[in-house]
């Protein structure tokens, strides 16, 4: 349940994390903000403490960042991250800071303290907006729900209160861009024409080979083809920035465990290399859930045991090099992992998160039967 608003009398105090312990409290405030909160999912806490730790987070090596606590009466009541990711700065010809992990209670006055420390924080390195919510890339969680509140919340993706998005708009911050979500119906029969668009694909891939999967290990050596075709793919996407070699084995590390094999499609060509890939797993949600964020010691049973049984299949990544593309490779891939999806027991499909420019992509899913039924929201604000 939301906190009923509240003009804060008390002072408030805004404190960097520098400690181990600061760490702490930084990673499990959520926890206790959401406590009532029947959607919300906890991080998997193991992987929070790897990707807030900058010795094995390769991206702070080319970000400057702040981790903010704002205390009030002693009590930790908020956090915000701020981020200045010079990569992306220098190649988009940008100064722009972003915020992320922003979590408070409905409190205008400590809303307003993290994000006004931020605000400072960015414009004493000169920087001349502040976005997000956005971490260090857009495979992180990136925006606020504005839309599809009573829906379960995905992996990668944030879970917020509606009074989250009106503090940010009391402190001058307004849309910078929009992701939408689609729910896709699993059908029992694949739709005529996506099997006529499958069977000139068929006509089309010769010298292309198909790949399917029923182990990790056998998937493991495609992880760095499948991430430098994201590279070179994801250009123009919002808030991307390429995955370094480094990364490409943090990033594995991170999700592959998770996945069922049997939701990775992979096409090769006659060299051996990637030309298109898709990438799903199913909705681990209640499994995270049941074992309140924690993956020892029975937790990862609980969230295998939740992926096996949920009917719900999220989209993670798909990629088509462009030399390949127009060949209906897309629903080759596509037919495919519907097939395993209904093989797995999967009813429903989840989009993740879709620029709302993206017109084509967005066409494809309409195809399927896709409606909208989540909506993110970055924000934006000049600094001065």
């Amino acid at each position: 349940m939301e906190q009923l608003n509240k003009k804060s009398s008390e002072q408030i105090a805004i404190q960097e994390v520098n400690l181990k312990s600061d760490l702490r409290k930084f990673i499990h405030l959520p926890a206790a903000i959401h406590k009532d909160h029947s959607n919300w999912v906890p991080p998997i806490y193991l992987d929070d403490w790897e990707f807030f730790n900058p010795k094995i987070n390769k991206s702070f090596e080319f970000c400057d960042t702040i981790l903010l606590l704002a205390y009030q009466n002693k009590k930790v009541v908020g956090r915000i991250m701020g981020i200045i990711h010079h990569k992306y700065n220098e190649k988009h010809g940008e100064k722009r800071a972003r915020f992320a992990f922003f979590e408070t209670w409905n409190d205008d006055k400590v809303a307003a303290e993290l994000i006004h420390s931020v605000e400072n924080w960015a414009l004493a390195k000169g920087m001349e907006r502040l976005i997000g919510p956005l971490a260090f890339s857009d495979k992180d969680p990136q925006g606020f729900l504005v839309e599809g509140y009573n829906e379960p919340a995905v992996i990668a993706s944030n879970c917020n209160f509606p009074y989250q998005v009106e503090l940010l708009e009391k402190n001058l911050y307004s849309k910078e861009v929009d992701l939408v979500v689609f729910k896709i119906t699993i059908p029992n029969q694949i739709p005529e024409f996506y099997l006529k668009i499958h069977e000139r694909a068929l006509r089309n891939i010769s010298g292309l080979q198909f790949l399917e999967f029923t182990s990790r290990k056998k998937v493991r050596p495609y992880i760095h083809p499948i991430l430098r075709l994201l590279n070179a793919t994801y250009t123009e996407i919002f808030g991307f920035i390429p995955i370094t070699e480094a990364e490409m084995d943090d990033f594995a590390n991170r999700y592959l465990f998770l996945i069922n094999p049997r939701f990775i499609k992979v096409i090769i060509n006659e060299q051996n290399e990637v030309v298109a890939f898709l990438i799903a797993m199913s909705h681990i949600g209640e499994g995270i859930r049941e074992a309140k964020g924690y993956l020892f010691p029975t937790g990862i049973f609980r969230i295998f045991a939740s992926s096996r049984k949920s009917k719900q299949l999220n989209l993670l990544l798909v990629g088509i090099h462009p030399k390949y593309r127009g060949k209906g490779l897309d629903a080759l891939m596509g037919v495919k992992m519907l097939e395993s999806a209904k093989a797995q027991g999967k009813t429903i499909i989840d989009s993740h998160l879709i620029l709302e420019h993206n017109t084509k992509s967005r066409a494809e899913l309409e195809r399927m039967g896709g409606v909208i039924y989540k909506r993110f929201r970055v924000f934006g604000k000049d600094l001065k």
